[in-house]
């Protein structure tokens, strides 16, 4: 089953542990088994008035033996699990970074699926050794019961078609409510996590009402799979709580039978209580059921992403070139400032990110196919700025450095380059400011990002609405800094400004280019000036 093959390789993975998880578990177990026993000696010893301390210290080391491996057990499992998920989080971080843009998983579900599906999945060693050692301390107690009257095991052994068909019929109404439950969830934090990056656009548009009732849409199919699994949970509960007792309740009215009959001691009906307890403790750990169904499904949202094929890494170097782009029969000449603007939704950022080579299908760099460029190339000849920047690093320096290796004074030419320089000196250390102590508002972040572009000397530069905090003074000394590198520049704008300075206006209307001109030409057609008149209201 697809998800299977995927924990397979998580309890290949930590192996070793597992086996030490099973040798632990193994001792746990045979103390527990023991136990009874010991205890069954020790009473009919005393209601003999016969002592013996080596018996009392034979109780009390099986039950220190006990405790003592449960919690090494535990400490092992502990890390088993931790190893298991930190190794499918790195593997699924890497597959959606190899995605890219190009990853059909939206963010939030891509994060619901990196925190707690790995985590349900990694715990797969630890929920098949829990039932593994179910199985065997109730097997263990049907035998030892034997062994004691096969009376009493007859008589326990007539509630196990009872707990198998509970174990069946918990098993057969969780898997798909699990899995349901686990879809639902992510869709909802793709929902949230859509809501909250435009918080401030519904707080302005005053449709808050509406968006929540968006975000909350999937929560009835979410209460639907919860409470089928809670339903099958309560009846599962239920039944196991009245079964343990009166299977308790048999076996102890065949004991007591034979009790007269002078077959068994005070003792043994000790022990044999002790054995159904453990016998029982398969059908207690049924709810682990739920919980090995739940792996199962996170397992699969998970190979989900892993069977997804990345684009394989270009190979070829770029020779020289002044960074012409070549991109569905329009070309952007090297050195050219080209302004890409539109409505909202036109599909502006996933233009830009087409020509810089994050969407690299039908586009040539210098007559040469983005998709076929070393990646290591592509970063060194692309530089990307957001308009809201994820800046990096422990300090000032590190945000700018950041994808690159660009000494101290590269950084302070591309900071004074993005008008930032001034702000950055007069921070407590500079430079060497943490970021997390550094105040920056929304356009000094921006200019920090831009500096970061700046930084590595692209034959591309490409600001994705970089420049949107920016006061028309400091964006107009940023433009002339950056013309003066003879990058390439693609800018995605609002600002009429803007647009008028660049060398040709690529038009976007429902993500194809409607027109590509000079701004003053496409400034006639009434269309064109509505985009403008309505980005800025």
């Amino acid at each position: 089953m697809r998800g299977d093959r995927l924990l397979a390789e998580v309890s290949r993975l930590v192996w070793g542990r597992a086996l030490l998880i099973v040798l632990v578990t193994a001792l746990a177990a045979a103390a527990s088994l023991l136990l009874p026993n010991a205890l069954a000696v020790g009473v009919d010893a005393a209601i003999a008035g016969r002592t013996d301390p080596l018996k009392v210290v034979w109780v009390l080391s099986l039950g220190a033996t006990e405790i003592l491996a449960e919690v090494l057990g535990g400490v092992l499992t502990i890390s088993a699990t931790s190893t298991s998920t930190a190794w499918l989080r790195r593997r699924l971080a890497d597959r959606l970074l190899a995605l890219g843009l190009r990853s059909p998983f939206a963010e939030g579900d891509a994060l619901s699926r990196l925190t707690g599906d790995c985590y349900s999945a990694g715990a797969i060693v630890s929920i098949l050794v829990q039932l593994g050692s179910s199985v065997v301390i109730s097997t263990g107690a049907i035998v030892l019961l034997a062994v004691l009257d096969w009376r009493l095991a007859l008589v326990f052994l007539a509630s196990v078609p009872l707990a198998l068909l509970t174990a069946r019929s918990h098993l057969r109404h969780t898997a798909d409510d699990v899995l349901t439950y686990q879809q639902v969830s992510g869709e909802l934090s793709a929902r949230l996590l859509d809501a909250v990056r435009g918080l401030r656009t519904i707080a302005a548009s005053g449709t808050a009402d509406r968006e929540a009732e968006r975000v909350l849409r999937p929560l009835p199919r979410l209460g639907g799979a919860g409470s089928g699994m809670w339903r099958t949970q309560a009846r599962m509960v239920w039944r196991a709580s009245l079964l343990l007792p009166a299977v308790e309740l048999a076996v102890l009215l065949a004991a007591g039978f034979g009790v007269l009959a002078g077959r068994l001691t005070i003792g043994d009906v000790l022990a044999a209580l002790g054995y159904v307890a453990l016998g029982m403790s398969l059908v207690r750990q049924i709810p682990l059921l739920t919980t090995l169904s739940r792996a199962r499904s996170c397992a699969r949202r998970i190979d989900e992403v892993l069977s997804e094929p990345a684009p394989r890494p270009g190979s070829v170097t770029v020779a020289r070139g002044t960074g012409r782009i070549e991109f569905d029969g329009f070309e952007i000449p090297g050195g050219a400032f080209v302004a890409v603007v539109g409505r909202s939704g036109s599909g502006k950022s996933r233009l830009v990110a087409k020509l810089g080579g994050l969407e690299p299908d039908g586009v040539r760099l210098d007559g040469c196919p983005t998709g076929s460029i070393r990646p290591e190339d592509l970063r060194a000849l692309v530089g990307y700025a957001f308009d809201r920047p994820a800046l990096i690093g422990d300090t000032v320096t590190d945000a700018v450095v950041f994808g690159s290796w660009a000494g101290r004074g590269a950084v302070r030419e591309a900071c004074r380059e993005a008008q930032v320089h001034d702000l950055i000196v007069r921070l407590p250390e500079g430079y060497d400011t943490p970021l997390a102590e550094a105040p920056l508002s929304g356009g000094e972040a921006q200019r920090l990002g831009l500096a970061r572009a700046l930084v590595r000397r692209p034959r591309v530069l490409v600001l994705d609405d970089a420049t949107a905090s920016l006061d028309t003074v400091t964006e107009s000394l940023v433009d002339s800094a950056i013309a003066a590198h003879g990058s390439t520049r693609i800018v995605v704008t609002r600002r009429p400004a803007a647009a008028a300075r660049a060398d040709v206006v690529l038009w976007l209307e429902n993500g194809r280019v409607r027109a590509a001109a000079r701004h003053d030409v496409l400034w006639q057609d009434p269309d064109y000036r509505a985009v403008f008149t309505e980005e800025a209201g």
